[in-house]
């Protein structure tokens, strides 16, 4: 594992071991990562879930629906810019897991 030295001001330092109960600054900053990362999951799961409401599907079956344009609504402006939302979503939602696979 590559490592990089960070100088945090004191008052971030202590803020950071404050609010996570950590000993020390690297220890709460990945406690912290890792926080913010469940947190965004929350959001993201949110979303989706909007989503599949919306449609009544998986973004799976949305996707091959909305390729293959079968319907009128497929050709709306709003229907794209769900679909690209929505494979944004996925996409952030893989990366974000990936990412706290790594996290101590």
């Amino acid at each position: 594992m590559t490592t990089i030295a960070m100088t945090l001001p004191k008052k971030t330092s202590q803020l950071l071991t404050t609010l996570t109960g950590a000993a020390r600054a690297d220890a709460a900053l990945a406690l912290m990562m890792r926080d913010y990362a469940h947190y965004k999951l929350a959001e993201i799961e949110a979303a989706l879930q909007a989503f599949e409401q919306k449609y009544g599907m998986p973004f799976a079956a949305y996707r091959q629906r909305w390729e293959t344009q079968e319907t009128e609504e497929d050709y709306t402006y709003e229907a794209e810019q769900d679909y690209l939302e929505w494979e944004g979503l996925i996409t952030r939602r893989a990366r974000l897991e990936e990412s706290l696979a790594w996290l101590p």
